[in-house]
């Protein structure tokens, strides 16, 4: 067991973390995750109203008895949700746990923690992070270019942007983008932060709401099949790559705006890739770290082997390495 600030701040068992995906994160999900000792997390725009909202956290709440939470993205949109609504709907439904991420989460942080709700803000830059912490936020999620969804434009990977970011703030920092096993959870302590979260990797499990094709799709993968979109418009995704986002980048890349491509990206395209399992249905996020994941298991047996992977090295290869290199070096070597 690895206890910490995170963990006891947030009344979890393990610092682990579930990541709020769009049409991914849903009650079974989020109640297997937190049943198995994480922080399993609801996605609130999957839902199509506030109300639908409020019925899916009454819906884990039957699931599980351990703590979960909502992850709220507020993200720049021609017609935006009603996200007030959605914030209310939240608080309403005396939810103790949300993430906020995408856009300046500040009129939403002040309405939370009036609440008496606790904040996880997740971002991909550390002077994101300083400003979510002057909100008053009780961690920060920070997100390294590996990460599936948007990484920012800073291009940062998670060993340079972990630390930096650790070194920066005073709050718990999650470490975000690249994560799948006991390697990256030592990884990201050793780095400062106080425990990982993980979207991809929990994709790929049996409790994970997308179609079987989807999940053995990601286990065939490498690191190298994922695609960045959007980077001429300076809202740069990450997602899978297929036909769709091929074209999608060889458009923009060629002098294409938005409107040349609207039709591609549009999120019921993707919805229906975990629908009906065709990865080439339309764009749908995935991180690199897919390049890392071989098998599907349940939440419990992934956060499981995480920590025995992590005990392992803490307890056995570490020290045992510390051990060679103390030896004395024999006479005429």
């Amino acid at each position: 067991m690895i206890r910490n600030a995170f963990t006891e701040a947030f009344g979890i068992q393990h610092p682990i973390v579930q990541g709020g995906m769009q049409w991914v994160a849903t009650a079974e999900l989020a109640a297997a995750v937190s049943n198995a000792g994480g922080l399993g997390l609801i996605s609130a725009l999957t839902q199509p109203t506030p109300q639908h909202l409020a019925d899916e956290i009454a819906r884990c709440r039957k699931l599980t008895d351990k703590p979960f939470g909502v992850n709220l993205t507020i993200l720049p949109s021609i017609s935006p949700p009603p996200y007030a609504e959605y914030r209310q709907a939240i608080i309403d439904s005396g939810v103790t746990i949300v993430e906020t991420a995408g856009s300046n989460p500040a009129p939403h942080v002040a309405a939370f923690k009036a609440a008496g709700v606790r904040v996880l803000h997740k971002c991909t830059s550390v002077r994101h992070a300083v400003k979510a912490q002057s909100l008053q936020v009780d961690a920060v999620s920070i997100d390294g270019f590996e990460c599936a969804g948007h990484p920012g434009e800073d291009d940062v990977p998670g060993l340079v942007l972990i630390p930096a970011a650790a070194r920066k703030l005073t709050v718990p920092v999650v470490a975000s983008g690249g994560f799948a096993d006991g390697r990256g959870l030592v990884a990201a302590l050793a780095l400062g932060a106080s425990g990982i979260s993980m979207g991809t990797r929990f994709m790929c499990t049996v409790e994970s709401p997308i179609h079987q094709n989807i999940k053995e799709a990601i286990v065939q993968a490498s690191e190298r099949d994922t695609e960045l979109i959007f980077r001429p418009l300076r809202n740069t995704a990450r997602v899978a790559a297929n036909t769709v986002s091929r074209k999608v980048a060889q458009v923009l890349s060629s002098g294409g705006q938005f409107e040349d491509v609207r039709d591609l990206v549009a999120g019921s395209r993707g919805r229906r890739v975990y629908e009906l399992g065709d990865p080439d249905a339309g764009i749908w996020t995935v991180g690199q770290v897919q390049g890392l994941i071989e098998d599907i298991p349940t939440c419990a047996e992934l956060i499981s082997r995480i920590l025995r992977e992590a005990r392992a090295i803490l307890t056995d290869h570490l020290p045992a390495l510390l051990q060679k290199a103390s030896a004395p070096i024999p006479a005429g070597r």
